[in-house]
């Protein structure tokens, strides 16, 4: 090529070769211009290299986006917000079926009056509180029977089962003083271990002494010479007070504080203290001890907890609190102020249970044997009368006695240092004791009376340690706190998952929410129909399922991250190369078009 001939802009290009020789014409090529002009038409290689390199770029993004991608199972969000947002506006409220008697009213014949003033009554104690989650409120029915020598008048309210029997009293003659008998009696007409129905028989007599007894069933009598007007007061007040609220003077139990663990169970750990080894060693036959007060326990709370028990005995395991020695009761005393400082957490090496690091709860029980030096050792209370007992409870923690051997006098020390075992007579008054801290750790009262603002009630102790009526309160309150900690967890749940939308949800996790949800719905189902230990045994499930789902080992895994994170790491290399093929891929579009214009320019020279 001789100098300063115009060179092409496009050298490299490979250009396709002409399809016909033409026959040279001088005169177009002068009027040839190489910058808007072209002879050959432009080639697509480059192009389309350039293409394939990007659309395999689009083509693997797909895969990219699919290695990195993270597992969810799905999960019932609306169900989710639909429970929480339930159980956070709308009050469990159970319905209740009440049952008054009137025996031997031989002037009153108005049974329907004498249910509305029944019910007035049990409105106006119901609206005294604010009603409690847990309690019926206004979501009750009265049926009344009068049973006289000349009438028998039912008035039905509601779905009450069955109707009382007129005259079955007849002739009865253990009204007053046999109340265990008469409590059994009771029970076995009314089938209250079978019926949901709360029963309250007024018994008209010449007595001028009125006794008010609340059964161990379902069911409370009146004996004694009263009047209409009083007896409606009376029915009331255990209606609610004491059927309803468990004889909790601020209206209910509060359940967050019941001694249950997150999953439903509690362990029941029974510890015998030996202060002073040197002095004496005391054993006990945990055995005897089991079947006087915790099998009938275990089984009696079932629908609220799943309970096992353990027991140790330690040794060398003195107080970390101060006593002192008081000539008038001739003993040492410790008071109500030194309890906080009375568990020695350095010496007593008491959460040796397997369940002490889960979420299950452990209540403590422990019987202290006190020193020599020390013995005997007793509670003085804030009235500075000694307690009967000689115990006390720490909330959620447990209970404690102080047990003084008999062989405690000042300055003695046991030549013989033989194992002693504590006789069945002081294991029986232990368990007593025991049982009296288990109930109220519950919640519920340790005594057996009542006093209420129109009488004071016995209260008839069951072999079980607490009568069926306690055990209806207890279902209760557990249901409805357990359906609110179980929405307030799928609740919670169901915001951090939303919120992390690169958070690993497995299977397993679905599933526990699926099923908590069931059992909830399941209880919520027993609610409406008043069964109150089928809906603690589902409320109790569906709480369990929800915490191991929020607490499960994937969910507190750290292999989870953000998208940001994502697009830190993945984009130094490939936000580079992939803006490189665009660009490339952009700039050969724009040359092809261009250098497609000259050559078609030149054809039209040509023509």
């Amino acid at each position: 090529m001789p100098e300063g001939a115009p060179q092409d802009s496009a050298m490299a290009e490979i250009s396709e070769a002409p399809t016909t020789s033409d026959p040279p014409n001088t005169k177009l090529e002068e009027d040839f211009d190489p910058k808007t002009m072209r002879k050959t038409k432009p080639g697509l290689k480059r192009l389309f290299l350039t293409l394939t390199v990007f659309i395999s770029f689009v083509i693997a993004l797909p895969f990219l986006l699919k290695s990195i991608e993270i597992y969810r199972a799905p999960l019932p969000f609306e169900d989710i917000d639909l429970l929480s947002t339930e159980m956070e506006k709308n009050l469990l409220l159970f319905p209740c079926q009440f049952q008054a008697v009137f025996v031997n009213f031989d002037d009153i014949t108005a049974v329907n009056e004498l249910g509305l003033l029944i019910n007035s009554h049990m409105q106006k104690l119901t609206s005294e509180n604010t009603p409690a989650c847990g309690t019926c409120g206004n979501n009750f029915t009265v049926a009344v029977t009068i049973d006289s020598n000349s009438n028998c008048i039912h008035r039905e309210s509601g779905s009450v089962n069955g109707k009382w029997q007129c005259g079955v009293l007849n002739g009865f003659d253990k009204l007053n003083d046999h109340d265990e008998a008469f409590d059994e009696y009771l029970a076995s007409v009314l089938d209250s271990k079978n019926r949901k129905v709360y029963t309250v028989v007024v018994v008209n007599t010449k007595q001028e002494d009125v006794r008010v007894i609340v059964g161990k069933h379902r069911h409370a009598w009146i004996a004694g010479k009263v009047s209409v007007e009083k007896a409606v007061e009376k029915m009331a007040e255990i209606f609610i007070k004491v059927f309803v609220n468990g004889g909790n003077e601020e209206g209910s139990i509060r359940g967050e504080f019941m001694p249950v663990g997150a999953d439903g169970k509690v362990v029941l750990s029974f510890s015998l203290l030996n202060s002073d080894p040197h002095d004496w060693v005391y054993d006990w036959d945990f055995k005897e001890l089991d079947e006087i007060l915790l099998a009938p326990v275990v089984d009696a709370l079932k629908p609220v907890a799943d309970i096992s028990v353990e027991s140790q005995v330690l040794y060398h395991t003195p107080k970390s609190s101060y006593s002192y020695w008081d000539d008038t009761q001739g003993s040492y005393i410790f008071s109500t102020k030194d309890l906080p400082f009375f568990v020695n957490s350095n010496e007593w090496h008491l959460d040796t249970s397997t369940a002490a690091g889960g979420r299950s709860k452990v209540l403590h029980f422990v019987l202290y044997v006190p020193s020599a030096k020390e013995c005997p050792l007793k509670l003085q209370l804030p009235n500075r009368e000694i307690s009967m007992t000689n115990g006390f409870i720490s909330p959620m923690w447990g209970g404690i006695i102080v047990w003084n051997p008999p062989a405690c006098v000042e300055n003695f020390q046991m030549q013989d240092l033989s194992r002693h075992k504590i006789s069945s007579e002081d294991l029986k008054m232990i368990s007593e004791v025991f049982m009296g801290q288990l109930r109220q750790l519950f919640g519920l009262k340790s005594d057996s009376l009542y006093v209420g603002r129109f009488a004071t009630s016995v209260l008839l102790t069951s072999e079980k340690g607490f009568a069926e009526w306690e055990l209806d309160v207890l279902s209760r309150h557990h249901t409805c706190f357990n359906l609110l900690q179980c929405g307030t967890t799928l609740g919670s749940l169901s915001r951090l998952v939303q919120s992390l939308p690169r958070m690993i949800i497995m299977d397993e996790i679905g599933k526990q929410v699926k099923y908590s949800l069931e059992a909830a719905k399941l209880s919520l189902g027993n609610v409406s129909l008043g069964y109150s230990d089928a809906s603690a045994v589902s409320s109790r499930k569906a709480r369990a399922l929800a915490e191991d789902a929020f607490y499960h080992p994937s969910m507190m895994s750290v292999s989870y991250y953000s998208f940001e994170h994502c697009f830190a790491v993945y984009s130094p290399f490939f936000l580079p190369v992939s803006l490189h093929v665009l660009l490339a891929v952009i700039r050969e579009w724009k040359r092809y078009k261009v250098e497609n214009r000259k050559y078609l320019a030149w054809k039209v020279k040509l023509e």
